[in-house]
């Protein structure tokens, strides 16, 4: 076994970084490029140009790429992405991790929805307390109300169950930081009259759920 040591960034020139940034906008064909897209096809990582350029929004400008504003996050998305980093990290997230790539989100979008990090973090503690009074585990096979519900959680529940469920797949145990992707299942499908409703949801991960489907192919979440 051969031990080498990881990339070294901190005296790459500035012309090689907005150098790859162009090259990734050139592989997607596009005037825009995230924050997520640069990390998955860049040589280096988002922070790096970040921190020499000051914001991403700099750094696409240096470039002559178009903002990558978007406008239609909602605060429900913004939340739930908080909740997975939240529970990810086992405390409360901190600016440096937001900004260390643990978010889909930069600690920027928080500030410029919420005023500050700050006011992020309170107004995701209120909101999140407010679904507190859910039930701590979703019964067996209990089926919910009559009453129809949309089939798809809206980001609200997904983001409660989240933090009910600690972010565990309620199968085998899975978690984000195992490389876990989690769903937000029904216990009894919709399709069998089980309701979008928080007593009726549970965490799975990516596999259990799919082996799931596969034990009753009408049973999928």
């Amino acid at each position: 076994m051969k031990f080498r040591l990881e990339p070294h960034h901190r005296n790459v020139p500035d012309d090689e970084l907005i150098q790859d940034l162009s090259r990734v906008a050139a592989e997607l064909g596009s005037r825009r490029v995230t924050i997520d897209q640069y990390n998955e096809r860049g040589q280096f990582h988002a922070t790096t140009l970040t921190r020499r350029f000051g914001s991403w929004f700099k750094v696409l400008a240096i470039a002559g790429l178009e903002k990558t504003r978007n406008l239609n996050i909602s605060n429900e998305e913004l939340f739930e992405n908080l909740a997975e980093v939240w529970l990810k990290l086992g405390r409360q997230p901190r600016y440096g991790d937001i900004e260390g790539g643990e978010s889909r989100f930069s600690a920027g979008t928080y500030e410029k929805r919420f005023g500050t990090w700050r006011k992020a973090i309170e107004a995701f503690v209120s909101w999140a307390n407010e679904g507190a009074e859910v039930s701590a585990t979703p019964p067996e096979g209990q089926k919910s109300a009559n009453r129809r519900t949309a089939r798809s959680p809206n980001w609200r529940q997904r983001a409660l169950v989240l933090l009910r469920d600690g972010a565990t797949c309620r199968m085998c145990g899975a978690r984000p930081e195992h490389g876990a992707r989690l769903h937000v299942d029904h216990v009894v499908p919709w399709a069998k009259g089980g309701g979008t409703v928080m007593e009726n949801l549970q965490i799975l991960c990516e596999r259990c759920n799919i082996g799931k489907s596969d034990l009753d192919p009408q049973g999928a979440g």
